[in-house]
């Protein structure tokens, strides 16, 4: 269960023995939702995952830190971790003749630790890709357009059991995907998403729909 749901039936401080009679009391409540329960499998995707959005952090910010101390040099590169990385590659002679010898070490030293962060990211997706192709539920997700196999992972190690979930919506809820509702006199308003299930794979789900739109042939309405 959610500690959400559990902690209006804490009726004094907190302790461990109110802790545990307020989850005896929240679990007999008629309609409580349970959290699903995942499997190793499903326990060591979500691990991966988190592993590989660690290192992109990691990846991210020494990217950012180059760009911003070439540019006190006067050096400036396109926009884009991609692009802005090869045409710093590109112009390696010509940053020899602009840079102090110690700052073009660093430079050298830096493009390395980010090549290596990248050869880290991609053992990971290597791991994360056979395993998508392996799990039946996963290959069948990933046969819906704007869901590749980071997403098709993410969504079944995160689901848990299926079965847990009465319908589509319900799952979509549970993703923070559907709109907040607040309403009084019986007048109810709809509100923007509500954000309230796991950011990262929310996240995945935004961008792939994002990318169908994109490349759609036709507009949607």
């Amino acid at each position: 269960m959610h500690a959400k749901f559990i902690r209006p039936f804490v009726q004094t401080n907190k302790t461990d023995a109110a802790d545990a009679r307020a989850i005896w009391t929240a679990v007999q409540q008629p309609g409580m939702r349970t959290v699903a329960v995942k499997s190793q499998n499903q326990q060591a995707m979500l691990s991966l995952h988190r592993m590989r959005a660690l290192l992109i952090k990691f990846r991210t910010m020494p990217v950012n830190q180059l760009r911003g101390l070439l540019y006190e040099f006067g050096a400036t590169f396109r926009a884009g971790r991609i692009a802005g990385l090869a045409e710093i590659r590109a112009r390696m002679v010509e940053l020899k003749d602009e840079l102090p010898g110690p700052m073009m070490a660093c430079l050298q030293e830096q493009i390395g630790r980010i090549d290596e962060l990248q050869r880290d990211i991609d053992r990971l997706e290597t791991r994360i890709g056979a395993w998508q192709k392996m799990d039946q539920a996963c290959r069948a997700i990933a046969d819906v357009p704007g869901i590749g196999k980071l997403t098709a992972t993410a969504l079944v190690a995160t689901m848990g059991d299926a079965t847990m979930f009465k319908s589509g919506r319900e799952f979509a809820a549970f993703l923070g995907l559907v709109p907040r509702q607040s309403g009084t006199g019986g007048k109810v308003r709809m509100g923007s998403i509500s954000k309230r299930g796991d950011p990262y794979l929310r996240t995945l789900l935004i961008h792939g729909a994002r990318s169908v739109m994109y490349h759609a042939k036709a507009p949607t309405p």
